[in-house]
């Protein structure tokens, strides 16, 4: 709560909100989804750029100033990978993917994820939308992202599956 200009504390687990962080000053410095991992395990995800710049600052904040907090600040970035499906078909991919848990609307809403296996790869999969469609963000360890990849256009190739950068997606958004 004390990062953000809403509430993160309220959000419960298995559950995902969009979020404003703010400086000390109260003016926007970065905006992403906060996932709720656990009662007391959350995953803050910032803008592309910002991912660096947001855990030094947390890092500076819990050194100096909330020196009495018990939390961590883990940087895993590099750790992961993310493949996202979007579209009126995403579904149906994510299904022929071989996810290992329910994807239909009613089980797997808007702003919620899920942990399990997509294409028999450990992933972790949120039910966000950059693009205003359907979308399923694929989480993966970067050692396994060529391969979950090179899976989906496999399997999408039939449905005229087609990848497109964030610059497009901006552009598409304007």
């Amino acid at each position: 709560d004390f990062i953000y200009a809403n509430a993160m504390s309220t959000l419960a687990v298995g559950k995902v909100r969009y979020g404003l962080m703010l400086n000390e000053l109260g003016v926007i410095i970065d905006d992403g989804v906060c996932a709720r991992l656990g009662d007391d395990h959350f995953l803050v995800g910032t803008s592309s750029a910002g991912a660096e710049r947001i855990a030094d600052w947390l890092e500076e904040w819990l050194q100096c100033e909330l020196i009495d907090y018990d939390v961590l600040v883990a940087p895993v970035t590099t750790s992961w990978a993310v493949v996202t499906l979007t579209g009126p078909r995403a579904r149906e991919l994510l299904l022929a993917l071989g996810a290992d848990f329910p994807v239909g609307e009613e089980s797997f809403g808007h702003m919620s994820f899920r942990q399990g296996t997509v294409a028999g790869i450990a992933a972790r999969v949120f039910r966000v939308s950059y693009t205003g469609e359907t979308s399923f963000e694929i989480n993966v360890s970067t050692a396994q992202a060529a391969l979950l990849w090179d899976k989906a256009m496999a399997i999408g190739a039939p449905w005229g599956v087609t990848p497109v950068g964030i610059d497009a997606w901006n552009l598409l958004r304007l």
